[in-house]
Parts: structure tokens; sequence; C-alpha cells
């Protein structure tokens, strides 16, 4: 299994500079009152690993106001026998051109940020994330975007690929100036990498089916997903190369509708994570707000259980203010699963009680006004 034995921060969010020192697998309990930077924690691991972090970010947010260096998260991580020591943070020769993110591994500068996922994957739940079977589907299928990237490196590229050939056919067809031939160019890659991002949603979605009923107890209520869109539709019941052929027809074919629309009506920009209460038979947006935390940390633990199952090791586990919205019979569960996948889990919570049940198993760390203290237990 792979886990942080040292955390470096710098410039980072509210700290000016901390470290964390001697970690260890198992559970570690970070509390403190609202806004002592207990989720700045959380957030510097989370950018160990690939893409834009547990807040999503964007790099100059990440800045702690007023320092005068970039900011910079580093951190030695043990990977089976051998260490490995990772870095990242905003690119400090960047002069005045656009933000970029640098990534190192062993002090060597690496080509991006895939190198990290070599060394680390990083699952979290957040409070923020409460209200994903309320919000558009674009914020689920970022969602169901960022999980298939935990088991497909190559799928963030394709996301952006295709994202970036509908914006350039949008805006040719918007302005009128599109040349046929570039315009065919274009939709042949989104075409391509189309049908691929929906081919891997769809694959994953089923292996996580498996997970949660595998993983299904009376503590987290099981679900049932779904994804609706035409590509995922279309692939159930036809071969890839003749739904990427249609595709690219179906683009070619509604090109003046799509200049007024300034967009393109079908395609993965479009489609949608279904999630369904199994036993009730009731979608996730209808269940009242407890059932939905019961769900979306079910369907979070069976997403880590099944990194754990497919690549023999767990991902480090970020869960910020989870416990505390739990009933104790649930809270109890929590534990005893999170414990069971030995793994590294960094958890959050402003009252120290919550985590009496692990307390002999765990380790304290205090955080007040950014200031991180370990405590004996």
């Amino acid at each position: 299994m792979a886990w942080i034995r040292t955390l470096k921060l710098h410039s980072f969010r509210s700290y000016e500079t901390a470290e964390l020192a001697d970690l260890r697998a198992g559970l570690l309990i970070f509390y403190g009152p609202n806004g002592a930077g207990k989720t700045n924690i959380l957030e510097a691991v989370s950018l160990l690993s690939p893409g834009r972090g547990l807040r999503g970010a964007r790099l100059g947010e990440i800045q702690r106001q007023g320092a005068p260096d970039s900011w910079a998260v580093a951190a030695e991580v043990q990977t089976g026998q051998e260490a490995v020591r990772l870095g990242t943070g905003l690119d400090p020769e960047r002069g005045a051109g656009p933000e970029k993110r640098v990534v190192r591994v062993n002090g060597k500068t690496a080509k991006g940020q895939n190198a990290l996922a070599d060394y680390l994957s990083c699952v979290w739940l957040t409070p923020q994330m409460d209200g994903l079977f309320l919000e558009s589907s674009r914020e689920r299928r970022r969602f169901l975007d960022r999980l298939v990237f935990g088991f497909d490196p190559g799928h963030s590229g394709r996301v952006t690929r295709y994202e970036n050939a509908l914006a350039q056919r949008s805006r040719l067809l918007r302005e009128g100036k599109g040349d046929p031939s570039w315009l065919s160019g274009l939709e042949q890659q989104m075409a391509e990498t189309g049908t691929a991002i929906a081919a891997a949603r769809l694959d994953f979605a089923h292996r996580l089916q498996a997970a949660c009923r595998s993983a299904e107890n009376d503590h987290f209520p099981l679900v049932q997903l779904s994804l609706a869109g035409t590509l995922e539709e279309a692939l159930k019941h036809g071969k890839a190369l003749d739904v990427e052929a249609e595709f690219r027809d179906a683009l070619s074919q509604s090109r003046r509708k799509d200049a007024e629309t300034g967009g393109a009506e079908a395609g993965p920009h479009k489609s949608d994570l279904e999630v369904v209460y199994a036993d009730k038979g009731m979608n996730a947006a209808q269940c009242s707000t407890g059932e939905q935390k019961a769900l979306l940390t079910g369907l979070i633990l069976a997403h880590a259980q099944l990194i754990a199952a497919e690549r023999g090791e767990p991902p480090i586990l970020l869960l910020d203010e989870v416990a505390a919205h739990l009933d104790e019979s649930r809270r109890a569960a929590l534990y005893e699963i999170l414990e069971g996948l030995n793994a590294q889990v960094w958890l959050t919570g402003t009252d120290q009680a919550v985590f009496d049940a692990v307390r002999k198993r765990a380790h304290f760390f205090t955080v007040r006004e950014s200031l991180i203290e370990a405590v004996e237990t």
C-alpha cells in the first residue's frame, strides 16, 4: 500500500509553512474549530494526485494571500518497500504568462500531472459534494469522470481533447467561418474521443455497481447506477466503431442547427449519472438529506474498495466533516469499513468526541489558526 510519511506546505491557503512528519497508515484525525485550516490540509494531499484537487480550485486561488512565493506541496510517500518524493505547486518561473502547475518526482520535473498517478491515488468526500444529486448534470459528469480517472489516467486527456474540439467547432459555426474540411476534422476528433469517453464511463459504472453490491451492508444503502446519454445508450446495443461513425455523421448533419444553439445537441457533454436508492426504487434527488448523505458515503466507500480490489492496494481517503453528519450506528460502520481497507485515511471534524470509538487506534492532531499539533492519546 502507499501512504504519506511526511507532508510540507508552503504559502498554501492559510498556511505560511507547515510540516507533518512521521505519519503512518491508518486513521489520521484533524480536529479544531471551523476556519482553522483543516480542509486546507486535505486539499494539499489531494493535489498530490492528478487533477484540480478536492475543491476544484484554480491555481491562483490556492496561493496564500500576500505571500511573495508561489505555493507548493511536498511529500514523502511510502510505496511498498521504497519511498518517493512528490512535489507540486504553482510554477515560480511562469512570469507574466498563464498560471501553470509544476510536478516533480524525486526532484525531477515531470512532463505532467499524470505522473502522480503512478504513485498515489486519492478518494475524497467533502460537504460541498452533498448537493451532487440536486445539482446540474454537469457536476455529476465531473464527479463520474474523476472516479473514472482514478482507474484510467488517459480518460482525463480524452475529456480535454473532446471539450477543446467541441469549443473550436462551436466557435467556427457561430462565426460562420467554418471550412468544411476543418469542421470534418474536428467532428472526427469529437466522434473518436466522445465514443471512447462514453465507453470508459459505461465500463466503470458497471464495475462500480458490482462493487456496491459486494459491499452492501445495513448501514449504507445500495445504489443503482445508470448513465443517460445518446452515446452510452448506443454503445449498449452496437459496436464502438459503428457508434463513432453515427456520431460523426450526426454532427455533420446538425451544423446549421448547432450554429444557432452554439453547441452540439448530443454527445458525452450531455450525459448524466443517475443514482437510485435501490431498496426504495427512488431517485437520489427525491431522497431525504440524510439518505442522500448515506448514498454518497456508500458510493465513495465502494469506489475505494474497488480500487483496493483491482489495484491490490487501497487509495488514500480524504473525508472532510463526514463522521459528524452520521448517526452513531452509521459512524461505527464507517470506522469499521475504513479500518478494514487498511488504508491511510485523513478525517476532519470540529468535535473530538465524534472519534471516541477509534481514540486508541487513530492518530490525532489539533488544528487552530493554521497551527497543527500532534496529540498524545
